[in-house]
């Protein structure tokens, strides 16, 4: 007998690397098997040469039972795909169901219930203190380079400015920045700080260093890890509702995203170390995974841990760890059990005591911007609060417009061909127009902690300089008072800060560089509050007779407080921008220690997201996902169109057949000449062409792994050989080469819906069980099959979008 494979014999010849499960032709496609470092295939190693070209005899002389010999790669995924959480969730009963049973056997078994079952903890516990330490090397270590733009210290070059002049001797507390220990590039160069040239020096001196921390940053990721670029949660999230991208949580992405993170902050663009903070954390989750074979093993299992791990991320990032649990319950996770919200819980309170332990800030607070508000608000503000509410909804729609508008023109023309060019020129109109006003010069994170600053006695900010500063009320608290030259000077440097905030983070956000937007987003609704505030206060102490002060703001009472109104402004641009509430309002609260100021917090952010959803419907990150061509189905959005599932399966009327395997009927050939000849991941199987009766449902790679390891391992198998998909194949006569039984790939419980079922229950369904692909009959008899990607190819055609979008891109 011809114990032959397919035609030119490669194994790449037939294989398909689709972007998510779509089953339909996509010409020019190749699977890729090979090994990757980071994330290893699930069910153990498959030999590295995959030319399928019939492997000949195996040397074993029995038929081999797939029923019962597990098969190496079978129950994995390709990368690009989309995971079956029904099957991966089976998988992961049946196991526990296993290991329970067993325990009662030997006391050897119960130690291995109990370390299986304690083992979630552990994974949870080595997240958190990973997360924290990395954090705390990042906030470290960009602090210091941010400062080393301005200058160097001489008592140690390892100091940044604030702990140089913590250790000098020589200096006092209204000059505490200034001491001789610090000195910068002009003192360092031309051995003087005064004059004109003086200056140019610093200015030179200033964007070099920018530009040379720029360059670095684009230049790793480039080189060596190109997943490390932008935020990293759209990503995030398509992952967590069950998409694989391999390689993006791994060791080299990791390494490169902390590195990189360090210089893209101490170069001065404008973005934030909050966002990328949550892929480290996941990066961190994930590899750790590997540590463990009950997440290693299975898919569902590891999105759980994810989900976790983005927890702790953004308690590391911002120091609020149930802000961070909230977040991944509101806009990152797509599965979200009991079980993972207390390790969630878990995972952010341990991240957040070892940032707590390495205390980077130097100040024994777990905070980001602690502040103390002496001055209860009065129900009058709300309708100021409510104002912030509505700009930050204008500033999020505004800037989600224009930044997919931008980063659509670098996907679609030459700009994006060049992204070390494109990085460099930011960061270089970025440094330039930085340097000359101190509130752009700053790092952003300065910035909003200044202007959430409550003035005091002992400050020296230009947005403290009042007249009659030293005339105090009760207990040293400073009443409203007269703005001096300082404060007019601050509130016009503050509006040029705002102006290029706004417009130069539209262009920052989506370059190839780790790039977070919560704190520049932070830093446009603070500066926008801190003015609102500012002129409440003057208004207050000028106009204290009208109605609206004079039942509660007497003359030179402490009635306004600025830093309130910049805190609820930046907390209604960052909801404006990601459209999250609860978890928003709970992370400030964590961020600032104002938890007496949750009202004001709440209005803001309500009506943020009112006004944004009002002009455009997405957040930023689903935006990007949209943008990117993810395969997310977003789970908060409603489908109101009366369609049917006959509307979206395929084949549509005067297509060819849909393809199908029969049970028992097709020999080994006729199964590799349609996957030879088609690029679906998956076929229906069926009792015979004429009934048209479904049996169940058989992934592509399932099918290939399995033909290729009967070839090599099952004494006899040949191209005419039977393939059986039932559960007992029927005597063969003599001389007829073996059968193949592969019943044990077969899912036997595919989901189907009727011809007539709506789509509003379609959609629902693949949104609630995270379907891959749902099989369509009709009276019994198979019609048709809607995969996840012809759901979202119609539902972008129902709101009249190009449904050719829907590709990884």
């Amino acid at each position: 007998m011809d114990n032959r494979g397919f035609q030119q014999g490669s194994f790449n010849s037939f294989q398909s690397s689709s972007s998510d499960e779509d089953l339909m032709d996509i010409p020019e496609t190749a699977m890729d098997f090979s090994m990757r470092d980071d994330v290893p295939p699930l069910d153990g190693d498959i030999e590295e040469d995959k030319s399928y070209n019939g492997g000949g005899i195996g040397a074993s002389n029995r038929m081999m039972d797939f029923l019962e010999e597990p098969i190496p790669g079978v129950g994995t995924y390709d990368d690009f795909n989309t995971i079956d959480w029904v099957r991966e969730k089976s998988r992961d009963r049946d196991r526990h169901r296993e290991i329970t049973n067993k325990s009662k056997e030997s006391t050897w078994a119960l130690i291995h219930s109990v370390s299986d079952a304690f083992s979630g903890w552990l994974l949870m516990l080595l997240i958190g203190l990973l997360s924290g330490s990395l954090a705390a090397l990042i906030d470290i270590s960009a602090h210091w380079m941010t400062d080393l733009k301005e200058g160097v210290c001489t008592g140690g070059i390892w100091f940044n400015h604030e702990h140089c002049c913590w250790n000098s001797k020589n200096v006092t507390f209204e000059d505490r920045d200034k001491c001789p220990e610090w000195n910068s590039w002009s003192q360092l160069i031309i051995s003087t700080d005064e004059g004109a040239f003086a200056y140019i020096v610093n200015y030179f001196m200033y964007v070099l260093w920018a530009l040379l921390f720029a360059f670095l940053a684009v230049s790793l990721v480039k080189v060596f890890a190109p997943y490390a670029c932008g935020s990293g949660i759209p990503e995030i999230k398509t992952i967590l509702s069950g998409f694989i991208i391999r390689g993006y949580l791994g060791k080299w992405t990791l390494m490169i995203k902390t590195i990189t993170l360090v210089l893209a902050v101490s170069s001065g663009l404008s973005l934030g170390k909050e966002g990328p903070l949550v892929h480290v954390a996941c990066c961190c989750g994930n590899i750790l995974c590997h540590c463990f074979n009950k997440y290693r093993k299975n898919e569902a299992k590891r999105r759980e841990v994810l989900s976790a791990a983005a927890a702790a991320g953004v308690s590391v990032a911002f120091g609020a760890p149930i802000g961070g649990v909230l977040f991944s319950l509101e806009e990152v996770s797509y599965y979200f059990p009991l079980k993972t919200l207390w390790r969630s819980f878990f995972a952010a309170l341990v991240a957040a005591f070892t940032l707590r332990s390495i205390n980077p800030f130097g100040n024994s607070r777990l905070v980001l911007f602690y502040v103390e508000f002496h001055t209860p608000w009065h129900l009058f503000e709300l309708v100021p609060f409510i104002l912030l509410g509505i700009f930050g909804g204008l500033w999020g729609a505004l800037f989600i417009r224009t930044n997919i508008a931008w980063c659509r023109k670098r996907k679609t023309t030459q700009l994006g061909k060049y992204p070390v060019v494109e990085v460099l020129v930011v960061t270089a109109i970025t440094a330039v127009l930085a340097f000359p006003n101190e509130y752009t010069r700053m790092s952003t994170s300065e910035l909003i902690s200044e202007l959430f600053n409550d003035c005091g006695l002992l400050d020296s900010s230009k947005l403290c300089d009042y007249e009659n500063r030293f005339n105090t009320s009760k207990a040293g608290e400073l009443p409203d008072r007269p703005a001096g030259v300082g404060v007019y000077n601050a509130m016009w440097q503050l509006a040029l800060t705002l102006i290029l905030k706004i417009v130069i983070t539209i262009f920052t956000f989506g370059m190839k560089i780790p790039s977070g937007l919560f704190i520049p987003s932070m830093a446009v609704g603070a500066i926008t509050g801190r003015l609102l505030g500012v002129g409440m206060e003057q208004l207050a102490y000028y106009h204290h007779d009208w109605a609206i002060f004079n039942s509660w703001c007497s003359q030179g009472a402490d009635c306004i407080t600025p830093g309130l109104y910049a805190m609820v402004g930046a907390a209604a641009c960052l909801g404006g921008v990601t459209r999250m509430t609860v978890s928003l309002v709970v992370i400030m609260f964590e961020l600032t220690g104002g938890l007496e100021y949750i009202v004001p917090l709440m209005a803001a952010a309500m009506t943020s997201k009112w006004v944004a959803d009002a002009l455009g419907r997405e957040g930023i990150y689903d935006a990007h996902i949209r943008l990117n061509g993810y395969p997310f189905l977003e789970a908060k959005e409603e489908f109101a169109h009366k369609t049917l599932a006959m509307d979206v399966m395929k084949p549509r009327r005067n297509d060819p057949l849909l393809t199908v395997l029969t049970q028992d009927s097709m020999t080994v050939e006729d199964v590799e000449t349609i996957i030879s000849e088609t690029t679906y991941s998956g076929f229906p199987v069926v009792v015979s062409r004429e009934s048209q009766r479904l049996v169940g449902f058989v992934l592509r790679r399932d099918l290939i792994i399995s033909i290729e390891n009967a070839r090599k391992k099952q004494d006899g198998v040949v191209s005419t050989s039977i393939i059986y998909f039932t559960e007992h194949s029927p005597p063969m006569p003599p001389y007829t080469p073996p059968t193949l039984k592969l019943r044990n790939i077969l899912d036997l419980s595919p989901f189907t819906v009727t011809d007539l079922t709506p789509m509003e229950i379609v959609v629902d369904i693949f949104r609630k069980l995270g379907l891959r692909q749902c099989l369509v009959t009709h009276n019994g008899r198979l019609l048709g099959i809607i995969t996840k990607k012809d759901v979202l190819k119609h539902i972008a055609q129902m709101a009249n979008q190009d449904p050719d979008s829907i590709l990884f891109n």
